[in-house]
C-alpha cells in the first residue's frame, strides 16, 4: 500500500522517538514494581508492547506498593498505575468490551500510564495475528470520545474505514448518540455502505478513496482553548496492521484537525 498523508503526523513522532538516541532510558519504559501477581500476567504486559519503541521490566523497590507500574522517560517518573488497572482494561479484557460494550462514552477510565505514552508511535496488528496489540489504541480513541463528551462543544472529527461500523457495533453506536445529543459539533468519516442509524446526529463525510479506508482518527478540538485537546490518529498500512500515535499536545492536534478539515 502506498503511503498515507495523514501519517505525516506518526512520522513525526515516530522521528523524534528516533532522535532521542535509542539507548538505555531514552525510550519509554514499563517498570512493574514489587510483582506479587502470577508470571502470566508479566508476560502479557511483556507481549503487549513486544517490537514497539516502549521496554517493559521488572524491579523491586523496598519503600514502594506491590504491584505498581510505572512509566520513565529519560529515567523520570511520569505516571504510575496498578498493575490491576492494566488487567482490568488491557491485558484480561478483548476489544469487544470497547466495540460491542454498552458502558457508554462514560466508562473508559485508561490507566495513566497509558495516557502517558503520548506522542509515542505504535505499530499493530489486530485480530486474529494478534489478540491484544490494538487494544490500547482501542481503549485511547474511547478515551478522546469520553473527553469531547465531558467538554460538550467544540469539534469532534471520527473516521470509521466503514461507515456501517456505526451501526453495527454495538458500543459505538450508543457512543456516537451521546456524543450526537451534546453541543458538540460531530463530523464521521468513512466508506458510504450504509446511513447513520436515527439515533447519531453527525455530519457525515462519505468517500470511497483510498485514505477514507485506511485512516483511523478520532480528533477532538475544545470551543475553549485552554481545555484539553485530544487525537488517536493511525494508518493501515496493510491489512490490518496499524500505525498510529495518540496525543494530547494542542499544537499537534489542532494541526490533526486542520488536515482532516481540509483534505477529508
Amino acid at each position: 500500500m502506498s503511503h498515507s498523508a495523514l501519517n505525516q503526523f506518526v512520522d513525526e513522532v515516530e522521528a523524534a522517538d528516533d532522535d532521542g538516541g535509542g539507548g538505555e532510558g531514552c525510550g519509554p519504559t514499563l517498570v512493574v514494581v514489587n510483582r506479587t501477581e502470577p508470571d502470566p500476567i508479566q508476560r502479557m504486559l511483556d507481549s503487549l508492547f513486544e517490537g514497539q519503541s516502549v521496554s517493559v521490566r521488572e524491579a523491586a523497590v523496598a519503600d514502594l506498593d506491590d504491584d505498581v507500574v510505572l512509566l520513565l522517560r529519560d529515567d523520570a517518573v511520569v505516571a504510575a498505575s496498578t498493575l490491576d488497572a492494566l488487567e482490568r482494561s488491557v491485558l484480561l479484557v478483548n476489544s469487544d468490551r470497547y466495540i460491542t460494550g454498552t458502558g457508554g462514552v462514560g466508562a473508559t477510565d485508561p490507566p495513566a500510564v497509558l495516557t502517558a505514552l503520548r506522542d509515542t508511535a505504535f505499530r499493530v496488528r489486530g485480530y486474529p495475528a494478534s489478540n491484544s496489540e490494538k487494544l490500547p489504541m482501542i481503549l485511547l480513541s474511547r478515551y478522546v470520545e469520553r473527553l469531547a463528551w465531558e467538554g460538550g462543544s467544540g469539534s469532534l472529527r471520527s473516521a470509521f474505514q466503514r461507515l456501517s461500523r456505526i451501526e453495527d457495533e454495538r458500543g459505538t453506536r450508543q457512543v456516537y448518540a451521546q456524543l450526537g445529543a451534546t453541543d458538540l459539533d460531530v463530523h464521521v468519516y468513512g466508506v458510504p455502505d450504509c446511513d447513520l442509524p436515527p439515533s447519531v446526529d453527525a455530519t457525515v463525510h462519505a468517500n470511497d478513496s483510498e485514505e477514507y479506508r485506511r485512516s483511523w482518527f478520532v480528533v477532538y478540538v475544545p470551543e475553549e482553548p485552554d481545555c484539553r485537546h485530544a487525537a488517536l490518529v493511525a494508518t493501515e498500512l496493510a491489512p490490518n496492521e496499524w500505525h498510529g500515535m495518540w496525543t494530547f499536545d494542542r499544537d499537534r492536534v489542532e494541526r490533526v484537525d486542520r488536515y482532516v478539515a481540509r483534505r477529508l
